[in-house]
């Protein structure tokens, strides 16, 4: 089998857009990838360009060559939108390795762990009294596992304002659902240190099931200081590409639960190794899900066959998303993604589908301090 053909499909859906990578075998066998970095969808279609030379005529089976060469095969490293790029081709290639096998991705990576892989879903509101609402109205639905996150006042977010209106959310939320629903908080990397420490020792007392992403990812090494006054569990990494990125937070144990994005940390390979790294230090994998039915797919047969699995991102799951592009998608109900029984990830993909939502030039949200300066969203 060799590889004829990859295709790129930025496209639009909702209010934002998606980049899906195609990879074609002249045995007509196709597998789909998916880019991880939401607007900069065309700087992907670009890199996807430049490593095509290297992939036309490749045996698809063998992943790990490939992985190798896309890495290494230049001289400068390609940095996060090069690795976003592999990551789709990657996953595209387990794929195409799944349907020629006639086995799910999951029974390559090891087998069926686990019949059912639970996810967290999201909750909140403009007041505590309507987060507490959204809450219960989640946990009647069948999401044991909830999350909402640091939020600003009408695209102004100041970090203590921020803290104190989180705190209360949450409290009325744990307040709302009981102690058997977990709960997690998403700070977005919203906060710097002094005001993720003050917002850990706010919420111990309601018990979170980890505070995701509180720091950008420039510098880990910040991890340290907020790891020696913060006892709740903290969630880490979905900005992170390569095993290398993730290093210095595994081998310091700066965190609790590993926020592996397929899509950008070099696809279920790199993500594979990442995981596994992550259980000689008891660390838990929660992968980030904030994209399509492609990226969805591929952290379902990650967790099923991953010993070390925590829980899921969300994200669109459970929601009516591109069906008419992916008229097959993977199996979800009451809070659970279930293991599909067809080979390769599962999913099928619909070419002239993905043509009737052309795509959209957009860029992220923007938030600001009180005095006009820019901070994270």
């Amino acid at each position: 089998m060799k590889i004829t053909a990859v295709k790129t499909f930025p496209i639009f859906f909702g209010s934002r857009n998606y980049l899906l990578v195609k990879v074609e075998t002249d045995e007509g066998i196709y597998g789909m990838g998916e880019f991880g970095i939401t607007w900069k969808e065309q700087a992907g279609v670009g890199a996807v360009r430049h490593m095509t030379s290297d992939l036309i005529g490749q045996d698809p089976m063998n992943i790990e060559r490939i992985w190798q060469t896309l890495f290494r095969g230049d001289f400068f490293p390609g940095g996060r939108i090069n690795m976003a790029a592999q990551s789709a081709i990657d996953i595209a290639l387990w794929d195409i390795k799944g349907k020629a096998l006639g086995q799910p991705v999951y029974m390559l990576l090891g087998g069926k762990l686990r019949d059912k892989v639970a996810c967290y879903g999201s909750f909140g509101g403009a007041t505590p009294e309507q987060t507490a609402a959204s809450a219960r109205r989640q946990a009647a639905a069948g999401w044991k596992y909830l999350r909402n996150a640091v939020m600003d006042r009408e695209g102004v977010l100041e970090p203590r304002t921020a803290v104190r209106d989180a705190v209360a959310h949450f409290a009325a939320a744990r307040e709302a659902v009981g102690p058997d629903i977990e709960l997690c908080i998403d700070v977005h990397t919203r906060l710097d240190t002094p005001d993720t420490i003050r917002l850990g020792r706010e919420l111990e007392k309601y018990d979170p099931f980890f505070i995701e992403d509180p720091l950008r990812c420039e510098n880990p090494q910040s991890y340290r200081l907020v790891r020696q006054h913060v006892s709740c569990p903290l969630a880490v990494g979905e900005q992170l590409a390569t095993k290398w990125e993730f290093r210095q937070l595994i081998e310091e144990e700066l965190m609790d639960y590993a926020r592996i994005d397929l899509c950008i940390v070099g696809g279920l390979t790199e993500g594979r190794k990442v995981a596994n790294w992550c259980e000689t230090h008891y660390i838990k994998i929660v992968p980030h899900n904030p994209l399509g039915p492609v990226s969805a797919a591929a952290c379902l047969h990650l967790d099923v066959a991953t010993d070390n699995f925590g829980v899921q991102e969300g994200g669109l799951i459970g929601h009516t998303v591109l069906e008419d592009v992916f008229p097959v998608q993977i199996p979800f109900k009451d809070g659970y993604l279930l293991p599909p029984d067809r080979p390769g990830l599962g999913i099928e993909f619909n070419e002239d589908a993905a043509s009737r939502h052309p795509f959209q030039w957009k860029q992220g949200p923007r938030l600001r301090r009180e005095d006009g300066s820019f901070t994270n969203w």
